[in-house]
């Protein structure tokens, strides 16, 4: 079968930590470690954040005396892709030897008229004071919003429609490939009047990003990994409970935070409602038994993953 997994930030770099490469590669053969059983049995995507390796990419650029203007957040996204790719590919290679390991840069197409462009809201890069931020936006042509009590640069977050390179991934999947790819939700491009693919100043949620490319890739399962082992009823509350199965619909009347858990939910019911098949939402730890229906949150079209009425025996993947 198909799965595409989706790796949080925390797998590569866990709060608290200095994001030197020495920390990062031995986050990633951990992480490598607990998708190596569902590599050796099934075709499998890997997908990854790239939030916390962009920021201190960007930093860099920004203190660069050589450059006339800091590197653009496209440009980062590729170097970053570049960089975990090439962690995750080795990785992989020494836990699987003999099979084929394929990291790539993608691309993301979005619509040039997508609202977002009109409203940037996502956070990126170090905060500031005030004062300093609006001498950074006039400098730097940024947009700036407050964070609390301090602010921050915001860029658009348009919706992902399509990783353009999906059939070269499609392809490799068929050779037996493993594939690696569409890390930071992929390089944000439009096209422009002509029909050129061109980067633009944005950053797209990893976590929609690998939902459309498992719906194009026809996945059969989503494995959104994250830091904790389910999502949570009711959470910090004293009535707090693990969700184990779910529909797309009881997950979003949840109305879990835009800024954590609402943004996983948001992917793995827009896979679901368009598949019809499942996603998950659950620890690195527990990838195969998410797929095997023993740990992590399950979300299903009719929210009873294993039994007859849902994705029964005969439609449910086989973890082994």
């Amino acid at each position: 079968m198909r799965i595409v997994v989706a790796l949080g930030g925390n797998a590569l770099l866990q709060r608290g930590q200095k994001p030197d490469a020495a920390t990062q590669i031995a986050n990633a053969e951990r992480a490598i470690a607990s998708l190596v059983p569902l590599a050796q049995e099934h075709e499998l995507v890997i997908t990854h954040g790239n939030g916390p390796q962009v920021g201190v990419l960007a930093l860099e650029s920004a203190q660069d005396p050589n450059l006339t203007r800091p590197y653009p957040l496209d440009t980062l996204g590729a170097q970053t892709q570049g960089m975990i790719g090439y962690w995750i590919l080795q990785s992989l290679q020494n836990h699987l030897p003999g099979r084929q390991v394929a990291a790539m840069v993608n691309q993301t197409l979005v619509l040039a008229d997508d609202p977002a462009f009109d409203d940037p809201t996502k956070f990126v890069g170090e905060v500031y004071d005030e004062a300093t931020a609006q001498a950074k936006a006039e400098e730097m042509g940024w947009v700036v919003k407050p964070d609390g009590k301090y602010w921050r640069r915001v860029v658009p977050s348009p919706k992902p429609q399509r990783v353009v390179e999906t059939r070269i991934i499609r392809s490799l999947l068929r050779s037996g490939v493993l594939v690696v790819c569409s890390g930071g939700g992929g390089i944000p491009v439009v096209r422009n009047e002509e029909g050129k693919l061109s980067g633009v100043e944005a950053v797209i949620d990893k976590d929609l990003s690998a939902a459309v490319l498992a719906e194009h890739l026809e996945a059969d399962a989503l494995l959104i990994v994250t830091d904790v082992p389910n999502v949570i009823r009711g959470f910090g509350t004293d009535q707090a409970e693990p969700i184990h199965r779910a529909t797309p619909k009881s997950l979003r009347d949840l109305g879990a935070p835009a800024g954590s858990m609402g943004p996983k939910i948001e992917a793995a019911c827009h896979f679901v409602e368009l598949t019809g098949d499942m996603a998950a939402i659950g620890s690195l730890e527990d990838a195969a038994g998410m797929l095997a229906g023993t740990a992590g949150t399950i979300i299903t079209p009719g929210g009873a993953y294993g039994s007859v009425d849902d994705l029964g025996p005969d439609r449910r993947p086989t973890a082994f």
